[in-house]
């Protein structure tokens, strides 16, 4: 079962027990994939339409809790596809949800629906539930409604900017989809619709998902710093090396010769380690004083031998 769905039919069963929040809960439905009609033979009539049988059964629920109707429910099968439709066409009972959802052109929310911090969880959960739609976070973090058009668009994204998730819109195939890609965003947004098991379930993964990154970054560091420790020691060994076969450690400083030795019998320690083994015992910025020592004496004496090899080769050719 994909996340969408399962966040779907935890909604399901989140039914307001507040009237006006049911009503903008209904005005959501109809106005992201529903439509008010007028026929000869049915009069006037308001049908919504989806793929998705748990919005269907929530519509379905939200009216008979709400208008005390029984909507019609009709089931069209289409290759592999399934539609269902709820249907409500006795006149007086459609005219009681238009004046109560006043939806503007029978499609844009109305403002006096969604006074209410209240309503606008409940129209943001309605929406979610008709055009919405949440990438399982294993994968990735994506939320998003099929908004249509620009208009409802800029209304979604003004409601979810009174909870503080900042949203964007993009032109999808024509329609304008409202979306959010950020995990602590999305957290919000089932907060705000009251999808709590999902949201916990969308929480741990997010928490595994961090503490994993975390780790993989920690590692990555510590593998680069034991790369430049490694590469490091052997150039102070190469140094050392260089310093005993051309000049003999008998000729450097007493402290000089105690960290020359210790670092070639202990290549793979560390400044610190090293430190901790000299005799009294020397801090790492001590240590790397007396390296980076032995460092000039070496290039010192690399400059020096080839000095006198430029000049025996003059020489040579006179």
């Amino acid at each position: 079962m994909s996340f969408s769905r399962q966040v779907k039919e935890e909604l399901l069963n989140q039914i307001s027990p507040a009237r006006h929040c049911r009503i903008a809960e209904i005005a959501a439905i109809i106005s992201f994939c529903g439509k008010c009609r007028y026929s000869e033979k049915r009069g006037r009539y308001i049908n919504v339409g989806t793929e998705n049988l748990t919005v269907a059964v929530k519509y379905f629920m939200l009216l008979e809790k709400t208008f005390k109707i029984k909507a019609e429910v009709m089931v069209r099968r289409s290759h592999n596809t399934t539609y269902y439709q709820v249907a409500v066409i006795d006149n007086d009972n459609v005219m009681n949800i238009l004046q109560a959802v006043k939806l503007d052109g029978g499609k844009y929310v109305n403002g006096l629906v969604v006074q209410n911090i209240c309503c606008k969880r409940a129209f943001i959960r309605g929406a979610f539930m008709a055009a919405g739609s949440i990438t399982d976070p294993v994968k990735s973090y994506h939320f998003e409604i099929a908004a249509g058009d620009e208009k409802r668009a800029e209304r979604i994204k003004d409601i979810l900017n009174t909870f503080n998730i900042g949203c964007r819109y993009t032109i999808r195939k024509k329609n304008y989809v409202v979306y959010v890609k950020e995990g602590a965003q999305i957290a919000d947004i089932l907060s705000v619709m009251e999808a709590h098991v999902a949201l916990m379930s969308f929480e741990n993964i997010r928490i595994y998902k961090e503490m994993r990154n975390f780790v993989n970054r920690k590692v990555n560091c510590e593998a680069a710093n034991i790369g430049k420790t490694t590469e490091a020691a052997h150039r102070q060994i190469q140094d050392i090396m260089y310093i005993r076969d051309n000049m003999n450690f008998e000729n450097l400083p007493e402290h000089l010769q105690e960290v020359a030795r210790m670092r070639i019998e202990y290549a793979d320690v560390t400044l610190k380690e090293l430190g901790e083994m000299l005799h009294p015992p020397l801090g790492k910025s001590g240590v790397n004083h007396r390296l980076r020592k032995l460092s000039e004496i070496a290039v010192n004496l690399r400059r020096q031998k080839e000095e006198k090899n430029d000049i025996q080769n003059n020489q040579c050719k006179h």
